[in-house]
This record gives structure tokens, sequence and C-alpha cells, in this order.
């Protein structure tokens, strides 16, 4: 690891002193979860976005899912979700095109989502204090981070845990080869722990998917090493 590398709260405190006032600014204002909180205690929130392509120069968040975490519980209570308007809007807007037959949010289902300052405000509300769960990770990050400054003029510094890189362990972890790509995927790593098969590309359902999957994989991590008390950071990113 490179000596000059800023922490993750490094970042934070960072990106508190440029982030114009508002739910950005309050976000950064709490500190992270510290990397020795043991799991058990650890509260996480569980994030997956829908966009119509993997470039967030140039591709748009259609939706944004979230479930909270809280230790070894799974808070229905706190999910969320938001479908995010196109701001261009009327035929200046590019609209979804062929994505939409991957999530099923088409251009008038998005127009009556919310402005994306509103959609990441809630967003942000719910993070406050937590850490982010996603699978395959920098998607969300990256997204985020990029709405973020261009709201409110810095990124988005979190801490990350990735239930892609989590798989890659539980699997390397049996004695198996690396796995392909593919195989690391998230309904395969799910089929892999035998949890149920959702409807995929629902941010929601999706953000669901990966909590339960994060409970899954951390229960075999944990049986690996029953005489260790695992903590965040074992498993961020």
């Amino acid at each position: 690891m490179s000596l000059f590398r800023r922490t993750p709260d490094e970042r934070r405190q960072r990106a508190l002193r440029s982030a114009a006032p508002g739910p950005l600014r309050d976000y950064l204002g709490v500190p992270f979860p510290a990397p020795s909180v043991p799991l058990d205690e650890m509260p996480l929130l569980a994030v997956d976005i829908e966009t119509t392509g993997l470039d967030p120069r140039v591709d748009r968040v259609l939706s944004i899912g979230w479930v909270p975490v809280d230790g070894g519980s799974v808070v229905l209570g706190g999910a969320g979700r938001v479908v995010v308007r196109d701001e261009v809007g009327g035929a200046g807007g590019a609209g979804v095109g062929s994505s939409a037959t991957i999530h099923g949010l088409t251009d008038d289902a998005l127009a009556g989502g919310e402005v994306m300052a509103d959609a990441v405000a809630r967003l942000l509300g719910a993070l406050t204090g937590r850490v982010l769960l996603a699978h395959f990770a920098r998607i969300e990050t990256a997204f985020l981070s990029g709405a973020c400054e261009r709201l409110w003029g810095a990124p988005l510094p979190c801490v990350v845990v990735d239930t892609l890189d989590l798989e890659h362990r539980v699997v390397t972890g049996r004695g198996q080869r690396d796995p392909e790509p593919g195989a690391l995927r998230l309904w395969s790593a799910r089929e892999r722990h035998g949890l149920p098969v959702y409807p995929a590309h629902e941010a929601l359902v999706d953000a669901l998917a990966c909590a339960e999957l994060y409970l899954a994989q951390r229960a075999e991590l944990q049986a690996a090493r029953p005489e260790t008390t695992l903590t965040l950071r074992q498993v961020m990113a």
C-alpha cells in the first residue's frame, strides 16, 4: 500500500472542506465506522443503482435502491427506492433506449421520478454513519460520486464492502481455482450459497439480494475462523 494513500476518513475530511452546504456536507460531517468495529455491530447500507450503461461520463442513473443491514440483520423497515427523472427532459432528453429491456424502466415511468439532487439526498440520509455495501461496488461509487461532484462540488468518499470481492475470497477459501468472472455475478453467487432466485435488475430487489448474500458470505468467513472476531477491517474493499 502506498504511504500516500489516504484513509477513508482522510478522504471524508478533505471532501468536507470543499463540499457546498447541503446533503453531502451533512453526510460528510458524520465519521465513518472505524475499521475495528466487529461485524456483529457494524451498520451497513446495501445499495444498488440501475443506469443506462456502465460509463458515468455519458450514462445516467435511473433508479436507486437501498436496505440497511445492522450487524447480522436486514432491516426492511429502512429500505427505500427512488426513480430518477431525466432533468434534460423533453425532446432533448436522451431517453433510456434499449437499456429499458434490462431494468424495465420506461421513459414514461421515469418522467414521474425525482430529480437527481433529491434522489441522492435521500440516499445520503440513509447512508450517513454506515458502510456502503454493494456487488461490484465500483459502479455505485463511480456514479454516485460523480453526481455529488456535479451537485455539491465534492466527491462521495465512503467505506465500502464489496460482495463480489468477498465471493472471490469465499470461493478460493474453499480450495477452488480462481472462478471465471461470470461466476462471481450476484445471481451466480447467490445460487452458490443456496439463496432464493429473485427477479434481477430492480434496484431495491438487487439491494436486498446483495444484503442477503453478504450475510451468507459473512457466516462462511466466520465459520472458517471461529476463534476470531471478524471486524470491518477484514471485509472492507
